[in-house]
């Protein structure tokens, strides 16, 4: 007795978890850019782009901000100054505003200076251009001396050491799968377990086709590789199953045969079901624990005796005509 489950092929591909085409933030002109297939780490350079008239921005910006924090200082002094004054009823209300509004004006513009300096600063920054993941080249979409857009893209980054396979089934076979589920992941007969990572719950409307994402342990696949994974197609069941081999098939029915207590055998008829590994479920008049001739039984007849022998002690065959 084991759980059974009708099991289903269907078609995917090996796909990598972080698979970005990197864009820029700011336009410029690209002075380098990594080669197809450089592996990097994140943070890494992936290209640069000419900073030379956001430099020369920098230094005007920077003789701004101090011009406005001299004016902001001095404004705050007169200010000071004026309020010593005031207790004497040396100035009028109106020159006190009129230093309190200066220094109100002066501490703005520095504000806004300093703020447009950090932003220059930041267009500095974002002309370096960093991969923000693991990964490795694999596609240019600018060459150095052309004029890079902003929001255009620059590379194809893809992580290959985070992959998993993609894979799109049936609507009907949704309500059989699960994260979680362990799962079988083959290509040219090289078969890999993998675990559904998750299913997306959204079917599409034309395909009528949902997505599952499975996790694997092995990183052996390149990315791009077309794949199948086996899904069950309905729910678990328990059944009775027996090896291959035990059942003998016929032109009108097929049957195993069983090894009895008085060590003869008798013939049974089954039908067989689904087939897991190396077992196929089978219908009939058996039971958990029965004995079954697994070899050599189309030369054996019901009723005909036959020897059990200890397979550790003899290489080839398990019984013997009696």
């Amino acid at each position: 007795m084991r759980p059974v489950s009708i099991e289903s092929w269907i078609p995917g591909s090996i796909v990598s978890r972080s698979d970005a085409r990197i864009a820029s933030v700011i336009a410029g002109r690209v002075v380098w850019i990594a080669e197809v297939g450089t592996r990097v780490g994140a943070g890494e350079v992936l290209a640069r782009l000419d900073d030379t008239v956001a430099r020369l921005r920098l230094e005007d910006l920077r003789a701004q901000v101090a011009r406005a924090r001299a004016q902001q200082q001095f404004n705050s002094s007169q200010l000071e100054r004026f309020n010593r004054l005031a207790a004497t009823q040396v100035l009028s209300a109106s020159q006190l505003d009129d230093a309190r509004a200066q220094r109100e004006m002066s501490t703005d513009d520095l504000t806004r200076v300093e703020a447009q300096l950090r932003e220059v600063q930041y267009d500095i920054a974002q002309s370096v251009i960093r991969a923000p993941f693991p990964g490795v080249v694999s596609e240019r979409f600018i060459q150095r001396g052309e004029y890079l857009q902003t929001g255009a893209a620059t590379v194809r980054l893809v992580n290959t050491s985070d992959i998993e396979a993609r894979a799109t089934a049936a609507l009907s076979l949704a309500s059989n799968v699960h994260a979680g589920q362990i799962v079988t992941v083959r290509d040219h007969g090289i078969e890999k377990s993998g675990r559904v990572r998750t299913v997306v719950p959204v079917g599409d409307d034309r395909s009528r086709q949902f997505e599952v994402r499975v996790s694997l342990g092995s990183r052996e696949w390149l990315v791009g590789t077309p794949v199948e994974v086996s899904l069950p197609s309905a729910a678990v069941r328990t059944a009775v199953t027996v090896p291959r081999d035990a059942i003998v098939i016929r032109q009108n029915h097929s049957y195993v045969l069983r090894v009895t207590r008085a060590n003869t055998v008798e013939e049974l008829d089954v039908t067989p079901g689904a087939g897991i590994a190396d077992v196929v479920e089978v219908r009939g008049p058996l039971a958990a624990g029965d004995r079954l001739v697994i070899r050599g039984g189309e030369r054996l007849a019901t009723g005909q005796a036959v020897r059990v022998v200890d397979p550790a002690n003899h290489a080839t065959g398990q019984l013997h005509p009696g």
